[in-house]
């Protein structure tokens, strides 16, 4: 199949590492895959693998060069699935997909909040909307602005590969590690793990948590807010806040213990990828993780905004290494089953043909 994936956000998260990871798992399976992006953007640079033939620059500003040229790029290389992956560039996807009437729109959903109302009509002509959890799923049918029958579930996958590192560096002398990972914002806790690793401290002074992570808004607010927490709580030293790192396996194989304390989730990307590197995982239950862990088998689930409980569920999980061990093998085997890339590009793939042969209607 002839597919473009479609994304302008110029940053890179969860939703952009989807995109490129997904995009050479399709060009492995033997599909022709196209992409429109952002010149200089990361992702831009990640789909880098793509023929020059193969990529669509997409203007930062004006609209209505990304709407024709695009069209015509679809026309051109006989297009037969845009996907679009953002929910900012759903307005131009389905506009391309209406003056290019040949190729068939596809969307991904990340997100939990609901699409506006006034959307809907233009979004009608969308085939079908992946969403990337059940929790999201279940959002947009509340939110009745994409038809029930069109959303289907596509769980985010990883290249669980990557994160197959040595686990030397949590044995022997190294110090215990506690770290999390994800973009610095409220609804991702990380003033709750904070309260909890002071909690920890008191009991355990050896301990050392790492927040890894950038606070993407233009005044880095919440995370100056977090480093007068550190400090009001006396945990210089303690806790490290290094900012985002693209090492990510190699900061995964020097934890001891990892913890997602979001207040929400759609997914939770970051814990499959601790799962795929054989760590203990403790996290909230929030909606996306509640679809990952099995409490108890293959982690442990604590109540949202709860630094007690969340602190407690670390010093007994740091006091019992065989459960710790049980723990992160469970989750090691759960991430490779349920979670691989792979997995996922063949989930999509039957979508895409579903769409194709006029079953997505």
């Amino acid at each position: 199949m002839r597919i473009l994936q479609v994304c302008s956000v110029t940053t890179f998260g969860g939703g952009e590492r989807h995109l490129a990871d997904l995009s050479h798992a399709l060009t492995d399976l033997g599909h022709d895959v196209y992409a429109a992006s952002v010149p200089g953007s990361p992702l831009w640079d990640e789909l880098s693998f793509l023929d020059k033939g193969h990529t669509f620059a997409l203007s930062r500003f004006n609209y209505l060069k990304n709407l024709t040229g695009l069209a015509g790029f679809v026309r051109a290389n006989d297009i037969e699935i845009v996907h679009a992956h953002a929910a900012r560039d759903y307005h131009l996807a389905a506009l391309v997909v209406r003056l290019a009437s040949h190729a068939r729109l596809v969307l991904t959903r990340h997100a939990l909040f609901p699409l506006k109302r006034i959307n809907s009509p233009l979004l009608k002509c969308a085939a079908r909307v992946i969403a990337v959890s059940q929790a999201v799923a279940e959002s947009l049918r509340r939110n009745r602005v994409i038809e029930s029958a069109k959303i289907t579930v596509v769980h985010n996958g990883i290249d669980v590969h990557r994160f197959n590192q040595p686990v030397t560096a949590r044995n022997g002398d190294f110090p215990v590690v506690v770290g999390t990972l994800g973009h610095l914002a409220p609804i991702k806790g990380h003033d709750v793990f904070i309260r909890a690793a002071a909690q920890v401290i008191a009991r355990r002074p050896d301990v050392r948590f790492l927040v890894i992570g950038e606070d993407k808004s233009p005044h880095l607010s919440y995370r100056r807010s977090l480093e007068s927490l550190v400090a009001e709580l006396n945990l210089n030293g303690t806790v490290t806040m290094p900012g985002w790192r693209d090492d990510i396996p190699e900061v995964l194989s020097s934890l001891t213990l990892f913890v997602s304390a979001a207040r929400s989730e759609p997914f939770g990307l970051a814990i499959v990828e601790a799962m795929a590197a054989r760590l203990p995982v403790i996290a909230t239950a929030s909606e996306g993780a509640t679809e990952i862990i099995e409490d108890g088998h293959n982690g442990k689930l604590v109540p949202a905004d709860n630094p007690e409980a969340l602190a407690q569920a670390i010093n007994n999980l740091l006091d019992d290494p065989l459960e710790c061990s049980r723990l992160a093998r469970n989750a090691q085997l759960a991430a490779r089953d349920c979670y691989s890339l792979e997995r996922m590009a063949r989930d999509t793939e039957r979508v895409y043909r579903d769409v194709v042969l006029g079953r997505g209607k």
